[in-house]
């Protein structure tokens, strides 16, 4: 069989399963990720919770690491690149709203991967694309945005760090409190801390 009818019989079995069937399976990894850990996790457990056998899995992904990388492309992060309400402080504040109502969540697969991340490439940069660089994205233009209304100068020293400061303090505060950076949290955070430093009004 040459290389190019190989291609097409992989397509055709892949093609065997709708989006909606897919998005079960990674729905069920990403479940089993965060209550039980990522070693824990195996193609026969998420194939017994989803209903479907083992060969079917191993067919489409090859591999616990192939799975896993897939169902963290799908989190999906275009909540915060849709967030536009005219100044860069509300943009902000919004940030810190989904941020803080998805933090049990995002803890926990972060948890979940520990380890794994750091011994698999493709897990790193599966990880990297779904969860980090969405959000660092998100966040930068809302600064250019700022930037571009005049709010702030293009050169403020403290700009660079506002992806970092709220990304860091929301992976953070669970290592260093054992809590989550739950909304009420982020938002004393922005206003002490990351408004004044770009020189933006805080709330009062």
């Amino acid at each position: 069989m040459t290389s190019q009818s190989a291609d097409a019989v992989s397509s055709s079995r892949r093609s065997k399963i709708t989006p909606e069937r897919e998005q079960e399976f990674y729905d069920a990894v990403l479940q089993q990720l965060r209550e039980n850990g990522y070693d824990s996790l195996t193609m026969e457990g998420v194939a017994a919770s989803t209903r479907c056998s083992k060969s079917t899995l191993y067919r489409q992904w090859k591999t616990k690491p192939q799975l896993v990388a897939a169902a963290l492309r799908t989190c999906s992060r275009t909540s915060l690149a849709d967030i536009d309400t005219g100044s860069l402080a509300g943009d902000l504040r919004e940030v810190v709203r989904h941020a803080g109502e998805r933090s049990y969540k995002d803890t926990r697969l972060m948890q979940a991967l520990g380890h794994a991340v750091l011994q698999d490439e493709e897990l790193r940069r599966a990880l990297r694309e779904a969860v980090v660089e969405p959000e660092i994205g998100a966040i930068e233009e809302m600064v250019r945005r700022g930037v571009r209304r005049g709010e702030i100068p293009a050169d403020h020293p403290a700009a660079e760090f506002v992806s970092a400061q709220l990304l860091g303090v929301l992976r953070a505060r669970p290592l260093l409190e054992g809590r989550d950076a739950d909304t009420p949290y982020l938002t004393r955070f922005l206003e002490s801390c990351v408004l004044p430093a770009l020189g933006l009004p805080g709330n009062t």
